[in-house]
């Protein structure tokens, strides 16, 4: 699902960004909008997509924390550590990190019995244009607003965030019921592109500076490397805020940030355009959150070799 970014990238640019302080404002729910309007025909194929289901078999063995993790307990990996840190019993056992699970299997974390749901129908996907100044955590020690707060769909536990955008980031964030799906957007093996609009303070990036973004820069925790950089045209001379288009196949702890850093260069505003196949739609202001239909559902599934429920 692509969305056309020629015109919302420059208002993204020049927007004000709002509530971006540390202090914690009041709870708004986020706004739910829809961005187009089904035609017949779409609406009769939404509706036999969503009632399709994909047939399990009985003898069917899956990862116990993927089966935790489609139950809603947690992300795979929180629900690897629960295993790990010996949290989850199996039929009264306690579990071991890579075990499988069938059907019929008794399953408790955390002293509590885990009812688990079989990904046999077709799985959810929401979109939020993400405003700085809020977290992608369901509890926050320090009381900073989460976008688990924000957005009411997402008291369901089943659903995961996919990827991580910093308190200061904002731009699109991506939900899902399915495990696999947020698994083949993450995994580095993948090498999902993320596209973001990077606005530096200061001086413009020289040729050389440029290069060496794209051949690879030593931080602490190794090597990174963005696979595109293009300056935005029409900035004014006088400016001393420079914006570039990036991307890179990898979404490390602060990377992009730290990758200027690396120049003694301050990133004043980070945004993220696109993760994968889906782009941050124009029409979808800070602050307001989308479900994708289920054509839009499926085609990503697609796009990933995955089935309709995301397996």
């Amino acid at each position: 699902m692509r969305f056309n970014l020629k015109d919302s990238l420059k208002k993204l640019m020049t927007d004000k960004p709002k509530n971006a302080d540390n202090e914690k404002a009041p709870v708004q729910k986020a706004r739910r909008v829809k961005l187009d309007r089904p035609n017949k025909q779409e609406q009769i194929t939404n509706r036999r997509i969503r009632d399709e289901r994909i047939d399990l078999p009985d003898d069917e063995n899956v990862r116990l924390s993927r089966a935790l993790a489609m139950s809603g307990v947690g992300s795979r990996r929180h629900c690897d550590e629960l295993i790990q840190n010996g949290k989850v019993l199996v039929n009264g056992q306690v579990a071991v990190v890579g075990q499988k699970l069938a059907h019929g299997d008794r399953v408790e974390a955390l002293g509590k019995p885990i009812v688990i749901k079989w990904q046999d129908r077709l799985a959810r996907i929401i979109i939020y244009h993400k405003p700085e100044g809020e977290i992608i955590s369901r509890d926050d020690p320090k009381s900073r607003q989460t976008v688990f707060e924000r957005i009411p769909a997402l008291k369901n536990k089943r659903f995961i965030a996919i990827g991580r955008l910093d308190f200061n980031t904002s731009g699109l964030l991506i939900f899902t019921t399915s495990g696999d799906l947020a698994q083949h957007f993450t995994h580095p093996k993948y090498e999902i592109e993320r596209e973001y609009a990077v606005r530096i303070y200061g001086e413009e990036l020289t040729q050389a500076q440029l290069d060496q973004l794209k051949t690879g820069i030593k931080l602490d925790d190794g090597m990174a490397q963005l696979a595109a950089i293009i300056k935005q045209p029409d900035q004014g001379t006088e400016s001393k805020n420079y914006w570039y288009r990036i991307i890179l196949k990898e979404g490390r702890n602060r990377e992009v940030r730290r990758m200027f850093e690396y120049f003694d260069l301050t990133v004043s505003r980070l945004i993220r355009t696109r993760f994968g196949p889906i782009s941050l739609p124009p029409r979808l202001k800070r602050g307001q959150y989308y479900e994708l239909t289920e054509i839009e559902v499926a085609e990503v599934m697609q796009s990933f070799g995955l089935t309709i429920a995301g397996t």
